[in-house]
């Protein structure tokens, strides 16, 4: 058996590196480095990010984090774990009453079974109430292969690992394990409040085996290591009234199998000390997680490298959460990176969370959520993803948010990209100026002060568009950022709100536009242009009345030159449209209706043949910033 597992190093550093070889990424050594300097058009240097934590971001008082340094995971694992000699295993037969061991380091009481010494132990039979406990102050592992073993315990838990230097827990090809708790514990007095799960560890412990393990926690955790836990090659399944796998300090699972099923969080690393705050790294498997509270839940930082998730909170995305609770798909408080995966999350609260920073590398996702699709206090960065938000209060959500690549499609009931500082807040209609976006006092579009120049926006919160395929169908404003936005490239497309109290585009100080293509459509009365020292000319058309959902636009040279085509979702009033293709003393040609021949996605024509339409303007290009009809936003601004 020990041969077959061989070792794979467990260190963050180590994937991190051969992820990079990959080309554009992002490391946990620099995944500080997302806060944005104002005026840049890339995200610039920061050595640190800050991290509260607390489940729902509200505190003011952040401690700094150094992302390295959680990074520097070396878990407890070593080759020499997975190898022994078959002929110093001591077999150890449970039963009610009969157990049997042969060797003088078990002593057995009834059907407690202490297991006093460093060694390997083959456990195979039944205890309709019993426990397995290991107590030994050896420097060496203390191996268990769980061969076929049924324990539950009406008092306690059904394993205890009470003194070990660490454990590791084998399961054997077909075999068939199962541990179930007490409802409620025993204690020897009110000052004793361990164990509390129903395979329980105070040392570093190890899972790992073809076999599977069936864990029922009853009262509390299903299988918990107040040190590090690492589940290699397992199958397991977990029932428990609050957590189901915890691992304090650590919590490493590689190329396994975890169905869960909890009143708590699902997986969960909560070390709250900031030297050494709890870490969660993933390495490929399958997880399947129903959690009344977070289904993956991180003090620190979780990473994820492969694997397939399907994830669900409470009742999903239609389920209210209560204020002191959190029900998150992905939290890593200080920070989270994705390098690949395929993850499909229904939560009621936001579905990717972190007090710090997101870096997302790669992956499928399928989110819907009662909150936030993704949310980061400080940075939320794209290099690559597919990425599809059928479902949210605000699609993505970040003090800076950086789009460098990857697919992303987001269906929002307030704003679809939303830069704004502080904590996480607003969520679940809980905005300070109205339903959705509302304006405070009266003025319209979630921006008071917007009528003075620079409103209240910031120069450390910013959006950057510089590659991908991005877009956007929200109720609110489409993109809205309380400072400045960059776009240098990519696809933007926007059906943005109908109401006149959003904007398709509704920015507070900038927005440069040197490159990509950016369609926005929505209402009217608080529509905006890119700011005068943008280097890519647009043009921001104005309707007198707004056609319905479905009714193309169509921009043309003056020479009958097919440019694009767009049937917005929505009732519309307003096109801003930027192109590579436009320029500065041509002239262009916008028309409504009509149709074209032709396949779109997302309601942008790639190419075909229009007809049928009238003509809505004749623009000539007189500068990088042009508009057509009489607008009532505040765009332009430098």
């Amino acid at each position: 058996m020990g041969a077959s597992l061989k070792l794979k190093t467990i260190t963050i550093l180590t994937i991190i590196a051969l992820v990079a070889m990959a080309g554009c990424s992002t490391s946990a050594a620099d995944l500080a480095t997302q806060v944005s300097a104002p005026g840049e058009p890339q995200a610039q240097a920061s050595t640190s990010v800050q991290a509260n934590p607390s489940s729902k971001g509200t505190s003011s008082a952040t401690p700094t984090v150094d992302i390295e340094s959680l990074s520097n995971l070396q878990a407890h694992e070593e080759e020499s774990d997975y190898g022994w000699d078959a002929a110093d295993e001591v077999a150890i037969t449970l039963a009610d009453n009969a157990c049997q061991a042969g060797s003088e380091a078990v002593r057995i009481e009834g059907n407690l079974v202490s297991i006093l010494a460093a060694g390997t132990y083959r456990l195979s039979g039944s205890l309709s109430d019993g426990q397995i406990l290991v107590s030994t102050d050896s420097d060496m592992p203390v191996r268990l292969i769980l061969d076929g073993v049924n324990i539950t315990n009406s008092t306690s838990a059904a394993i205890t690992i009470e003194d070990a230097a660490k454990v590791i827990i084998i399961l054997p090809a077909n075999s068939v394990n199962h541990l179930a708790d007490a409802s409620t514990y025993v204690y020897p007095s009110t000052t004793v409040d361990e164990p509390n799960a129903a395979l329980f560890s105070k040392a570093d412990m190890t899972i790992t085996g073809p076999g599977s393990l069936i864990v029922q926690g009853n009262s509390n955790d299903g299988i918990t290591s107040k040190d590090g836990l690492l589940i290699r090659d397992a199958t397991i399944s977990v029932v428990a009234a609050d957590d189901g796998i915890r691992g304090k300090d650590y919590l490493v699972i590689s190329d396994s199998t975890l169905t869960l099923e909890t009143g708590g969080d699902g997986l969960k690393s909560d070390n709250d000390k900031e030297d050494a705050l709890g870490t969660i790294q993933i390495i490929g498997g399958t997880l399947t997680i129903s959690a009344d509270g977070d289904a993956i839940s991180a003090e620190g930082l979780v990473e994820i490298t492969s694997g397939n998730f399907n994830l669900r909170t409470l009742n999903g995305s239609t389920s209210p959460v209560a204020d002191d609770s959190s029900a998150k798909g992905i939290k890593g408080l200080a920070a989270i990176i994705i390098h690949d995966g395929v993850f499909a999350i229904d939560s009621a609260d936001d579905a990717v969370h972190s007090n710090g920073t997101i870096a997302v590398e790669g992956g499928n996702f399928q989110i819907a959520s009662g909150d936030d699709g993704m949310h980061a206090d400080t940075s939320l960065t794209v290099n690559a993803a597919d990425i599809l938000i059928s479902a949210s209060y605000e699609g993505l959500e970040s003090q800076v948010v950086t789009i460098n690549g990857g697919t992303i499609h987001i269906r929002a009931s307030d704003d679809g990209i939303n830069g704004a500082g502080g904590t996480d807040a607003s969520g679940f209609g809980g905005m300070a100026w109205g339903q959705p976006g509302g304006g405070q006092g009266g003025v319209p579009g979630g921006r008071p002060g917007e009528q003075f120049a620079g409103g209240m926006g910031s120069s450390d919160i910013w959006f950057y568009m510089n590659g991908g395929y991005v877009y956007v169908n929200a109720d609110g404003d489409g993109v809205d950022v309380n400072g400045s936005i960059s776009m240098t490239g990519g696809t933007l497309l926007v059906d943005g709100p109908t109401n006149d109290g959003n904007g398709a585009i509704d920015y507070d100080q900038s927005f440069v536009i040197t490159g990509g293509t950016l369609i926005a459509a929505g209402s009217a009365g608080m529509a905006q242009t890119p700011s005068a020292d943008s280097t890519q000319a647009s043009i921001l058309f104005v309707l007198d009345q707004a056609p319905s959902a479905g009714t193309l636009f169509d921009l043309q040279t003056g020479s009958g030159d097919n440019l694009l085509a767009y049937a917005p979702a929505k009732q519309y009033q307003s096109v801003l449209v930027s192109s590579p293709k436009l320029t500065v003393g041509s002239a262009y040609n916008a028309y409504l209706g009509g149709s074209m021949a032709g396949t779109a996605t997302d309601g942008l024509y790639a190419d075909g043949t229009y007809s049928g339409g009238s003509l809505l303007a004749a623009i000539n290009l007189t500068s990088t910033v042009n508009s057509s009809g009489s607008f009532g936003g505040f765009g332009g601004r430098r």
